[in-house]
């Protein structure tokens, strides 16, 4: 059985400002930076056998302040990557609250079967093992969805810098 750790990455300035962040890459602000160093020393004692994280900034660098103290390199990949929110991207929420939704957003079908390959990847790669990722808000939601069977409306949003765990 492998054991995941799913991370949501440490606050970021977006987030603060109530950025539509999507895959943009993201600067973590000090406190998402202290979120990270706090989940770095509480997983500090705990084997870990993979570091891995979404392929953008906000995610590797909350990845790597984790893997600190485990000296361990980081893998990253495309498929922890936020949801593509197309047209909505960079844009203030709430001003989004009645509008249009563009054609260009990633789809909710295609957004899980994107975490579900990051599942089969995981599981592939690294059985019988301990991984802790670093994803963002909506994949690590698709990823629970995708892993427990249920809609995403059913799974509880993560905060910056959460960690949940699934068995593989």
């Amino acid at each position: 059985m492998t054991t995941l750790y799913l991370v949501r990455h440490g606050e970021t300035i977006d987030n603060v400002n109530r950025i539509m962040q999507g895959q943009t890459q993201g600067e973590l602000t000090a406190t998402g930076v202290e979120q990270a160093r706090k989940v770095s020393a509480d997983m500090a004692g705990v084997t870990i056998d993979a570091f891995v994280s979404s392929d953008l900034k906000r995610a590797v660098d909350t990845c790597k302040i984790i893997a600190g103290p485990h000296d361990m390199e980081v893998e990253t990949t495309p498929l922890l990557r936020e949801r593509d929110w197309g047209g909505f991207t960079g844009r203030y929420i709430p001003d989004l609250k009645d509008a249009v939704w563009p054609d260009d957003i990633e789809t909710v079908e295609a957004l899980k079967e994107r975490a579900a390959r990051f599942l089969e990847h995981i599981k592939e790669c690294y059985p019988s093992s301990a991984v802790l990722a670093v994803g963002h808000g909506i994949i690590n939601k698709a990823v629970q969805s995708v892993y427990y069977g249920k809609e995403m409306k059913d799974i509880p949003p993560m905060r910056n810098a959460e960690v949940r765990v699934l068995e593989l």
